[in-house]
């Protein structure tokens, strides 16, 4: 918008104007860091100023792993812990955060007084900094809990069958920050590349709730808004960015947003395409959704008894893990966790080796005018 960034002009220029006071043989080098590379000036990286970049990318699945292996010494971990597989489910997390993650994981242990972090606390402590504290005291009715636990076991049955989805990691009916439940893949290694049966697996995935849910009530609920809303997106990105339509075939439409980061980028945006274009992509992302809930839904409706189970289980239960999904999804049965023996309390007094001490036994005051006192007799 006209004038809108004299602001930012002035200061580019006064920066550029500083820099260029320098002597060339001052020896002095400048430094500057940002994480918006896309939107800097192109006069700030012409030879003679900013014309090193050196780009820093977010740790991958193995460098996260060993960033908590850094951490992990100044914190005392229990056996069961594997930070390969909570490296796996951080994707994107920077050092910081990966600390952060750690620093959380031992308060959720010292407040329920364990002498040490486990994976129990890890995925705590990863789940609330992705999805938000547990919110155990949100007065769910048990229709709300029923229609939720259908839901989310609707995403763990699809996730599990279809081939090109991500491993199921559990799946739970806790409600989060401003989720009733959810269910939760890791991939095996970092995202670098998809693929289009991948993504259109993806969108099965998504759709399966809202399946599950009308399975059960017979009606629709609005508890899958962010799965319509994902698959959208998804599918729309398949075929305006990916060139993943036939019809439309291997043509970018929309354009690169990065030439609109400031305000007004939505008055500044216009349509690259006609109307008729335009309706041509609304049919090809409807196609896309249409098949993955065709896909889902006949996946479910050929396992409602796996389907039930599993909803069933997540009511009695709260959460799965991938392995008891993966396990009612092959035999169609469900073994219940067993509960955590309590560690045995250690004897009190001396050692069993040593004999115990006999008590002293005191000695009974005289009380004047009565005498000593006489042993209790029958």
């Amino acid at each position: 918008l006209g004038g809108g960034n004299d602001e930012r002009e002035q200061t580019l220029n006064a920066l550029l104007v500083e820099m260029d006071g320098f002597d060339t043989q001052e020896g002095i080098i400048i430094i500057a860091a940002t994480n918006r590379p896309d939107v800097l000036d192109p006069a700030l990286l012409r030879p003679g100023r900013f014309d090193r970049q050196i780009s820093v990318n977010l740790p991958d699945v193995k460098g996260r792993e060993q960033i908590l292996k850094v951490h992990a010494k100044n914190v005392k971990l229990g056996p069961d812990v594997e930070l390969g597989v909570i490296a796996r489910g951080t994707p994107g997390y920077s050092g910081a955060e990966l600390a952060n993650l750690l620093n959380e994981a031992a308060l959720i242990a010292a407040r329920a007084n364990r002498k040490s972090i486990g994976m129990l606390e890890l995925e705590e402590a990863r789940d609330k900094v992705r999805w938000g504290r547990e919110r155990r005291s949100l007065a769910m009715t048990d229709e709300d809990k029923k229609i939720t636990a259908w839901h989310e076991a609707g995403h763990a049955i699809v996730n599990v069958m279809l081939e090109h989805t991500h491993p199921l990691h559990k799946v739970t009916i806790i409600p989060r920050g401003q989720s009733l439940g959810s269910t939760m893949s890791l991939p095996k290694q970092d995202i670098l590349n998809r693929q289009k049966k991948e993504m259109e697996d993806m969108i099965a995935v998504t759709m399966a709730g809202r399946i599950a849910e009308e399975v059960v009530t017979n009606d629709m609920s609005t508890g899958a808004a962010g799965d319509i809303q994902q698959a959208t997106q998804l599918a729309k990105a398949m075929v305006c960015q990916y060139g993943m339509s036939k019809r439309l075939g291997m043509v970018q439409y929309g354009g690169d947003d990065s030439d609109y980061v400031f305000l007004g980028k939505d008055m500044a945006r216009s349509k690259a395409y006609s109307e008729h274009t335009s309706q041509e992509i609304d049919t090809e992302v409807k196609r896309l959704i249409d098949n993955g809930f065709n896909t889902a839904k006949t996946l479910i409706d050929d396992n409602r008894l796996k389907l039930e189970l599993i909803a069933n289980s997540l009511l009695e239960y709260e959460t799965l893990d991938g392995a008891q999904v993966e396990e009612i999804v092959r035999t169609g049965k469900f073994n219940p966790p067993q509960a955590p023996e309590d560690p045995p309390t250690p004897p009190m007094g001396a050692q069993a080796v040593t004999p115990t001490p006999e008590p002293e036994t005191p000695k009974t005051e005289l009380d004047p005018g009565f005498g000593g006192a006489s042993p209790a007799t029958a």
